[in-house]
C-alpha cells in the first residue's frame, strides 16, 4: 500500500508511516478542535508534492477558507488557485442531495485519473439534508466513493453529543464507511485547554492505540506530542535552535522552508507551554524526509 504525508506535524509515526492513498479519512471533533485546519494542513501539503487539490466546503465560504489557510502561513494560496491546481467547489446552502447526484458526477469525470487530494469540510449537511438512515447512507457511500475516483479523501465530521462518545447519529455510518478514523478531543476546563488526538480505526494498516496531546501553534497548525516523551522545563524557541533548524532543514524546497522558520520566528511562549522544541523540529524535518 502506498501512503502519503498527512501534513499533520507528527501524525504520521502513529499512521505507520502516513495516509493510505485512495483512502477515505474522516477527522471527527468539536467546534474548535481544528479539523478545518487539519484539512488545509492535509491538502497544502499535497500541493508541496506536486499533487491537485479539490476543497468541497458544505460550511465555510472560500473568502473565509482562504484567511484561515494564510493565517497558517500558507501565502502563496492564491497561485495554485490562479494555476488551476487548488479548486474550492462551494455546495454550501445547496440541496446536497442533488449536489451529490447531479454535479460532483460532472466534477469526477473531468478529474478522474489526476493524483489529487479532497477535502470534503464537514460533511455535517450531508447527513442532515435527509432524516431516512438508509438514504443518508446512500448518499455519503455515493459521495465517497465519487471522490475517491479522484484521489485521497479527507472528510470533516462535527461532534455534537458529548466528548468522547462516538455514538452519535451523525457519526455512525461515516465511521463505519471511513477507512480512516481520527478523533479531536478538545475541552475547556477552568479555562484550561485540553486536546487529545486518538485513532479510532485504520484499515489495513497498523495505528496507535494512544490518545496523544496535540497543539494548534500559529503558522504551523497541528502538532502531535508523543506519547511517553519528556518535556523540557524550558520551552522558548532559542536562536540556537533555529540555527539548528536552517542547518538541518537544507533538503526542504525554499518555499517550505520559509513559511516554518516564520512560524517558528513568530510563536509565543505562551503556544509552545509544554511542546517540546527539538521533537517539534524531529516531526517537521520527518514530515518531508523521502
Amino acid at each position: 500500500m502506498d501512503k502519503i504525508q498527512s501534513g499533520v506535524f507528527g501524525l504520521n509515526p502513529l499512521l505507520d508511516g502516513g495516509i493510505i492513498e485512495h483512502s477515505t479519512t474522516v477527522v471527527i471533533g468539536a467546534s474548535g478542535a481544528g479539523k478545518t485546519t487539519f484539512a488545509l494542513q492535509f491538502i497544502m501539503r499535497g500541493m508541496e508534492v506536486g499533487d491537485d487539490g479539490v476543497f468541497i466546503s458544505l460550511d465555510e465560504n472560500q473568502k473565509q477558507i482562504l484567511i484561515e489557510a494564510k493565517a497558517m502561513g500558507w501565502k502563496n494560496i492564491n497561485e495554485y488557485i490562479e494555476n488551476d491546481r487548488l479548486v474550492f467547489i462551494d455546495a454550501s446552502g445547496e440541496q446536497f442531495s442533488n449536489f451529490i447526484k447531479v454535479e460532483l458526477p460532472d466534477f469526477v469525470n473531468e478529474w478522474k485519473g489526476t493524483k489529487s487530494r479532497i477535502v470534503i469540510d464537514p460533511l455535517t449537511p450531508v447527513i442532515w439534508a435527509t432524516p431516512e438512515k438508509y438514504e443518508q447512507r446512500e448518499l455519503i457511500s455515493f459521495l465517497l466513493k465519487e471522490a475517491r475516483k479522484v484521489g485521497t479523501v479527507l472528510c470533516t465530521l462535527e461532534e455534537h453529543g458529548p466528548m468522547g462518545d462516538l455514538s452519535g447519529s451523525e457519526t455512525i455510518i461515516p465511521m463505519y464507511i471511513a477507512d480512516c478514523i481520527i478523533h479531536l478531543k478538545y475541552r475547556t476546563i477552568a479555562d484550561v485547554v485540553n486536546r487529545n488526538l486518538q485513532i479510532v480505526k485504520c484499515r489495513s494498516s497498523r495505528h496507535s492505540e494512544k490518545n496523544h496531546n496535540y497543539k494548534i501553534l500559529g503558522g504551523l497548525g497541528l502538532a502531535v506530542k508523543h506519547t511517553g516523551l519528556p518535556v523540557p522545563k524550558t520551552t522558548k524557541i532559542t536562536n540556537q535552535f533555529l540555527s539548528k533548524f536552517e542547518k538541518q532543514a537544507l533538503e526542504l524546497p525554499n518555499p517550505v522552508r520559509k513559511r516554518i522558520r516564520d512560524a517558528l520566528n513568530s510563536l509565543s511562549d505562551n503556544e509552545l507551554k509544554d511542546v517540546d522544541p527539538e521533537q517539534l523540529l524531529e516531526d517537521i524535518l520527518n514530515e518531508y524526509r523521502k
